[in-house]
């Protein structure tokens, strides 16, 4: 009895010291990983305010990278959509919102220098459960060929506007007295839209001139959630803005490893300052 009983002793402290280690191991395995987790998000947290150091800067002198203790950024400012037919505008519209196409072309420093000649302009739009309406507003020069310099006279440039709402149930003589829209969906650079209208240039009354043209603005109307718009035009963009893409890096052990965030941030050229707002006087309008 008594060998028995000190093999069954043997065994009960072995198990007991396999749960005492195993606890043991646990602890020790929780404590590293919670470490190495404080770390990269500490990491983390270095990285992206590195990348938000890099478009301060970026707003400031343009295209930079600097390091920063053992963070870094690398920010690069590039002429958004310039060169392409198309784009998606960046950011959602609200009811009243507007998103700006430019169809005049910039130099190095960004100031106007010519207008842009185009027949047409294609507005895609909305999703179809909210089937929000547009209203298309295209400024443009009266007297085409003033060069667009910033100490140019702007008494020539003229606005001329339509509108266009996709509910059959809101549109027409009946209603807000707006265009219905018949086209199709379209898609962008894989975003996909529900509505879409091509404009031509010749078809506002009075006629708008296509060699003239300074820009056209999208407003979002009737849409109780940010829709998203995109344009498309017959021939290359002009630069619609600058897009300053941030990356920060910290952590990295000679240049490999270290936790990465990047930023994105979209600046829109500024418009005229009487591209929104008017006062109205008896003796006419004050731009």
């Amino acid at each position: 009895m008594k060998k028995n009983e000190s093999g069954q002793a043997l065994i009960l402290i072995l198990l007991s010291l396999s749960v005492v280690l195993t606890l043991i191991l646990y602890i020790l395995s929780r404590s590293v990983t919670d470490v190495a987790v404080s770390g990269t998000q500490e990491e983390s947290v270095r990285a992206f305010s590195a990348a938000e150091a890099g478009v301060e800067k970026a707003l400031v002198v343009g295209s930079a990278s600097q390091g920063i203790g053992d963070s870094s950024y690398v920010a690069n400012v590039t002429n958004f959509a310039q060169g392409s037919q198309s784009f998606n505008y960046p950011i959602s519209l609200s009811a009243g919102d507007t998103a700006t196409a430019w169809l005049a072309s910039r130099d190095a420093s960004g100031n106007l220098t010519s207008p842009g000649s185009f027949n047409s302009i294609t507005v895609c739009w909305g999703d179809a459960a909210t089937a929000p309406a547009i209203e298309v507003s295209v400024y443009y020069e009266s007297t085409p060929g003033n060069p667009l310099t910033t100490a140019a006279n702007l008494a020539t440039i003229k606005i001329a506007r339509i509108a266009f709402d996709p509910n059959a149930g809101r549109s027409g003589a009946s209603g807000n007295n707006f265009t219905t829209v018949t086209g199709n969906t379209c898609t962008i650079l894989g975003q996909t839209y529900a509505f879409q209208q091509t404009i031509t240039f010749a078809s506002f009354s009075p006629a708008v001139t296509s060699t003239g043209l300074i820009l056209a603005r999208v407003r979002m109307l009737y849409n109780s959630i940010p829709q998203n718009v995109g344009i498309i035009l017959p021939s290359a963009l002009p630069s619609q803005g600058q897009l300053i893409t941030s990356t920060g890096n910290a952590g990295a052990v000679g240049g490999v490893g270290g936790s990465n965030r990047k930023i994105s941030v979209f600046q829109g050229w500024p418009e005229f300052p009487f591209a929104s707002n008017s006062i109205f006087s008896p003796d006419g309008v004050i731009k």
